[in-house]
């Protein structure tokens, strides 16, 4: 089957499910081929930055064409606590169900001393987002509600849509069980970055300038950083997103989604969106940096 009737049978990311069967075949089978572009790229930008291929996932998809670049074998389709990437689909179901007003919604800080600076202070809920502020989304997160939460999990296709027990309800996203693979994080951002997800027009207006990284002639840069770090485990860092490119060599719009082992913990958390943008300058999805 081509990646073109996959599409037709399996909806706008058909090669991306046909990439995981072959991921799959390929771990049963060590001659068979994986329909992936230049995989060697990805390897070489990650191993540039300082992050194994072997101990990371990393897949890019580009919506126009369903080109597929992906490094990390079965990888792609492992699950894992999503950290604060989950501040996605979070934020997106927050301010769909009215949990949040907007992205100006003011938070006052309860005065409690937290290990990141910038969490130690009042502030809206797009600096909570950007800044990944735990605590507020400890609150806003209740205010959606089990029964809204799972809902949404699931019509957005994120993950296994887990959210646990009651005792869970500030901590799934955190510990688990919520669990999501690179490549479902892919099928997710995808949805997001053309708008197909079952949201308001106002939700995609208010949500997704919230998530802007960053920005050059001719390129805007979506994306969220996530960090699981839970006691006797590996930590995993995250970074997830989109980029659109109107201009350049290759423009398009490309979904990504990187997870990579943490063995020195947060000392290794620069090396996130390094190695990520590294990748996508790499297939021309970003301006080689001056």
């Amino acid at each position: 089957m081509t990646a073109a009737s996959a599409s037709s049978r399996t909806g706008p990311w058909g090669a991306l499910l046909m990439l995981a069967v072959a991921v799959l075949a390929a771990c049963a089978s060590p001659a068979a081929s994986i329909p992936v572009a230049e995989p060697r790229l990805l390897e070489q930008a990650l191993l540039a930055e300082g992050v194994s291929p072997a101990d990371s996932a990393l897949v890019i998809y580009r919506l126009e064409d369903e080109k597929v670049w992906a490094s990390g074998g079965a990888r792609i389709r492992e699950r894992f606590t999503p950290a604060s990437t989950s501040k996605i689909p979070h934020t997106l179901l927050a301010l769909e169900t009215g949990a949040v007003t907007g992205p100006e919604e003011s938070f006052e800080w309860d005065g409690e001393t937290r290990f990141v600076d910038s969490w130690n202070e009042d502030q809206d809920f797009a600096a909570a987002f950007q800044r990944s502020t735990v605590w507020i989304y400890q609150i806003v997160v209740p205010r959606i509600g089990a029964a809204r939460l799972t809902e949404g999990l699931e019509a957005f296709g994120y993950g296994n849509a887990d959210i646990g027990g009651p005792e869970m309800i500030t901590r799934y996203w955190l510990e688990g069980p919520l669990a999501i693979s690179a490549t479902e994080q892919v099928e997710f951002l995808s949805r997001l970055a053309r708008r197909t997800l079952p949201l308001s027009a106002r939700t995609y207006d208010l949500a997704v300038p919230v998530m802007e990284v960053d920005r050059g002639e001719g390129w805007t840069l979506y994306g969220k950083t996530g960090w699981k770090s839970v006691e006797g485990q590996m930590d995993i860092g995250w970074y997830v997103g989109w980029v659109e490119q109107s201009s350049g060599e290759a423009p398009g719009t490309y979904a990504f989604a990187l997870n990579m082992d943490m063995p020195g913990g947060m000392d290794e958390a620069p090396k996130r969106r390094a190695a990520v943008e590294r990748a996508l300058r790499a297939i021309g999805a970003l301006p080689v940096a001056q």
